[in-house]
């Protein structure tokens, strides 16, 4: 296995950082708005999707 001083790894750590490709902040809030979005959407299906099925079993059921 290759070791590596102190000095080189902080070279290559840095040089990996300086390949990231950060957000811009139009991104970041454009994404976030969607993930609440669709977290909404989401518990509104499964809210009636429960509400539906408590429905039909109450009709089956007939408590």
């Amino acid at each position: 296995m290759a070791t590596t001083n102190p000095l080189q790894f902080l070279q290559q750590v840095r040089g990996e950082v300086a390949k990231i490709h950060w957000p811009k902040r139009r991104e970041v809030v454009l994404t976030t708005i969607m993930v609440f979005i669709l977290s909404a959407l989401a518990a509104t299906f499964f809210s009636l999707t429960d509400l539906l099925i408590r429905w039909g079993l109450e009709l089956i059921i007939g408590v």
